[in-house]
């Protein structure tokens, strides 16, 4: 019974509730009885090798794939295997993958103003007019990412890391819950990762984030717990200092 109440008590203080989960792709098995507990306003970092299952995990969360078993909860109740990717999205969960997507014609801000969640209807949409209100989240959202000098530029013209936050900033401005980001530094400079890293932290001082990354210097810039994916399954979990000294994740990921 007591095994029980600290399970009850578990499921509904969390954001995010993943148990069991168990994903095959034309007989590969790509997760693996996949368990995972994110509170609401933790930042969690997942690593591990190439068909880990980090990916198959997001698109699970996201509804882009159905799993074949396994309970995925939000927020304690909701059950995600049960709606689609715009009804999850809906819901407050933003999803940013590893290849920037901005509007590369419109300029900074307007990239921030298309992606406010506001009401999408045709009539609200014809007649739509900024309010102070929006012009307050998007100054907000362009402070946050660090971009209010570049607002009247075209997305365009900015540099690779500069679109990374643009897009993340795009998330904000949805006002997500969950945050999942997907391998946020891949390509940037060493400053810009840096600058990254603050941010993310930034970010989860008001949402929960979830961060797919191999780079282990920014991993440990965020500072957060670290759960090890290996063939569809967690492998360990902890601070990375805990993971890294895992004889089995050193085998599997890290090496010697």
């Amino acid at each position: 019974m007591k095994e029980a109440a600290t399970f009850g008590a578990r499921l509904s203080s969390s954001l995010l509730y993943l148990d069991a989960v168990e994903v095959s792709f034309d007989g590969y098995r790509a997760l693996r009885g996949l368990s995972l507990i994110l509170e609401p306003g933790e930042m969690r970092a997942i690593i591990g090798p190439n068909g880990a299952g980090k990916t198959t995990m997001m698109d699970v969360i996201t509804g882009k794939t159905r799993p074949d078993a396994g309970d995925v909860l939000f927020d304690g109740q909701v059950d995600l295997t049960e709606l689609d990717e715009a009804a999850i999205a809906t819901l407050g969960i933003g999803r940013k993958f590893q290849k920037p997507t901005v509007f590369e014609s419109h300029t900074v801000e307007d990239n921030i103003l298309l992606a406010l969640s506001n009401d999408r209807r045709v009539a609200p949409t014809l007649w739509w007019r900024q309010s102070t209100y929006d012009a307050e989240r998007i100054d907000h959202v362009l402070e946050t990412i660090r971009l209010t000098a570049h607002r009247d530029r075209l997305a365009g013209a900015l540099s690779h890391g500069q679109k990374q936050w643009l897009e993340i900033g795009m998330l904000l401005a949805q006002d997500p819950r969950l945050l999942l980001v997907d391998e946020p530094v891949a390509g940037m400079t060493d400053a810009e990762t840096e600058q990254t890293a603050e941010l993310l932290t930034s970010i989860a001082k008001s949402h929960s984030v979830v961060v797919v990354e191999h780079d282990m210097s920014f991993v440990r810039a965020l500072g957060c717990r670290v759960t090890v994916l290996h063939e569809g399954a967690v492998l360990a979990e902890g601070s990375l200092d805990q993971v890294s000294a895992n004889e089995r994740v050193i085998e599997v990921y890290l090496g010697r």
